[in-house]
């Protein structure tokens, strides 16, 4: 089973040299994105079998990572705009 990428450089691939920009720039957006590879990291795990968690669990945490990937994306097409 292949599990998806999800990480930011995978997710948007056109914002490259924002996502660098605001990593060492805007400490806020440095936290969210920290936060999201934290629970991608946690999520590919549990989806390769590497640990294991309810259902509901997984389900939870992939509709954190999808609200900070939303987060994340706002920034950068804001900061893209500028």
């Amino acid at each position: 089973m292949s599990i998806e990428k999800h990480d930011l450089h995978h997710e948007f691939p056109e914002y490259g040299d924002a996502i660098h920009a605001l990593k060492v720039s805007d400490s806020h957006f440095a936290a969210l994105f920290d936060q999201y590879h934290d629970i991608d990291r946690e999520v590919r795990r549990i989806e390769a079998g590497i640990e294991n968690t309810s259902d509901a669990y997984l389900e939870q945490r992939k509709k954190e990572r999808l609200h900070l990937k939303d987060a994340l994306y706002e920034r950068l097409r804001s900061w893209t705009a500028k």
